[in-house]
């Protein structure tokens, strides 16, 4: 029978039934896209392979697993500079702000910025001399720093979304310049697990003055599971119980914590596939582990006294001791397979470059404190992992948020923040040794040269892992989520 041929209503029934079986087909056919989407078989539209997502042991979550492709480090140590150090007064020489300085910037007159109106080119109190086989010219800020040149893979012209500390602090770490986004490490641990069985996949180390402005959300583990989450800890405060309750002997310890494997393994029989109760327990077992590792890795007294001077883990300033002891704590974690650590120099504090890098009203007296700080630590950290074989597969990248501004603020000896183009480098494995990537213009102002991103920088420290920055997702409220959001590229001029 022709649809012509029935009555009104006979019509309106058909139109309905027809309606009712699209809309019944049409709902099917979005639910299986969910279910192909969720578990990581249904290709890209545009023709892009399907995510990689790792296979977690509910009751291991923690295991190593393999990376997408073979890497070039197995870890990855981050030195993360909050409040934003000035690359005209570190890493990038600008001579230009030498011979015009007092002048105009041209073009910017009248220039208002983050705290206001800009001043005159200034050039930096610091001199830049150059340094190692590759003459790169570093100031004399970080004299023991420049000394390693020649280890270094400078990119001069990183470019951050953000001119404020705690948005740009967040994309740094996350991608992102909003909260609740997983941070790099979360994204490492949750992709490769880690090699060590005592110690957590991720460690964030806060500064002897206490954390950065965004605090946890730096190593937070967002939407990720939280069991990749950051365990924040420094040398001087290790996390909190670690020890036994007084009077509980050794032996009776280890009985109860077996007993309680015992327990935890009959319940995780009766909710077989129930991740959340086995990453539960697995991470009431680590920390079990954890009251005997962490002891260990933080007890600094086995170190030889050459190796604490050396480190100026001695140094009557308890700053400057304070921070050296982390950077002994990075090195003694990395090599007992910690997979990821964030070591932070510098703090936010109330008050003009109190805690940090922050350097807005009197730079040189701000970065005369902050720059020894840094300088010996730091460059005694580089220096003991190439003694010990583990630069050849550790990545290291050195960091901070953002730039500062060529010019002085009006009314200031400081400058400006300035996100249009400032320094990172990386050392170790797989990147080029005593090589410079990218360029600011004439007087750092902005980038303009080879211009890179920080999603750019966060997919080549996933690659340099083994990890494709495009294909490591987690499916979260309708969406493939990624470090990098639908943006980066690897920056391949850097590799070795």
């Amino acid at each position: 029978m022709h649809a012509n041929s029935l009555t009104p209503e006979g019509r309106r029934l058909l139109d309905r039934r027809r309606f009712l079986g699209d809309a019944g087909r049409g709902l099917g056919g979005a639910a299986l896209a969910w279910l192909l989407a969720r578990d990581g078989l249904l290709a890209a539209g545009d023709g892009r392979p399907p995510p990689l997502r790792p296979a977690i042991r509910p009751d291991a979550p923690f295991a190593a697993r393999p990376a997408h492709f073979p890497a070039r480090a197995r870890r990855a140590l981050v030195i993360f500079c909050s409040g934003a150090v000035s690359h005209v007064d570190t890493w990038d020489w600008k001579p230009e702000l030498f011979r015009r300085h007092g002048q105009p910037m041209p073009g910017a007159e009248g220039l208002i910025t983050f705290q206001g109106e800009q001043g005159s080119l200034t050039r930096s109190p610091y001199e830049f001399k150059p340094r190692g086989q590759s003459g790169k010219r570093i100031s004399d800020l970080l004299p023991h720093l420049a000394e390693l040149a020649d280890e270094m893979c400078f990119v001069h012209s990183m470019t951050a979304r953000s001119n404020t500390h705690g948005p740009a602090e967040n994309q740094m770490s996350t991608g992102f310049t909003l909260e609740g986004f997983p941070s790099m490490g979360a994204w490492v641990s949750y992709a490769l697990g880690t090699e060590a069985e005592d110690l957590p996949a991720f460690v964030a180390i806060p500064d002897p003055r206490g954390v950065p402005q965004t605090g946890p959300s730096n190593w937070a583990s967002g939407f990720l599971p939280a069991v990749f989450q950051g365990t924040a800890f420094n040398a001087a405060k290790p996390p909190a119980n670690l020890a036994p309750p007084p009077g509980s002997p050794p032996a009776a310890e280890a009985a109860t914590r077996r007993f309680l494997g015992l327990l935890n393994a009959r319940h995780l029989e009766r909710f077989p596939g129930d991740s959340e109760l086995g990453a539960r327990i697995a991470s009431y077992e680590l920390a079990a582990k954890m009251q005997l590792s962490v002891p260990e890795v933080s007890d600094l007294s086995r170190e030889s006294p050459l190796t604490l001077r050396l480190y100026g883990a001695d140094d009557p300033d308890p700053v400057r001791a304070g921070f050296a002891r982390n950077c002994i704590l990075a090195r003694r974690l990395l090599e007992r397979g910690v997979r990821f650590v964030q070591l932070f120099n510098g703090a936010y504090a109330m008050g003009e470059g109190v805690g940090n890098w922050d350097g807005h009203k009197k730079l040189k007296e701000q970065y005369d404190v902050h720059g020894p700080i840094l300088d010996v630590p730091a460059a005694a950290l580089l220096r003991d992992l190439k003694a010990r074989g583990l630069l050849e597969d550790t990545v290291v990248l050195w960091t901070t948020e953002f730039g500062r501004m060529p010019t002085f603020q009006k009314g200031a000896s400081g400058r400006d923040h300035n996100p249009k183009g400032f320094t990172v480098w990386l050392a170790g494995a797989g990147v080029k040794r005593g090589f410079s990537h990218g360029a600011t213009d004439d007087f750092g102002y902005r980038a303009v040269e080879d211009v890179t991103t920080i999603y750019d920088l966060h997919a080549t420290l996933l690659h340099l892992l083994g990890l494709d920055h495009e294909r490591l997702t987690y499916y979260h409220n309708g969406l493939e989520r990624r470090l990098t959001d639908v943006h980066g590229r690897v920056i391949a001029q850097i590799l070795a």
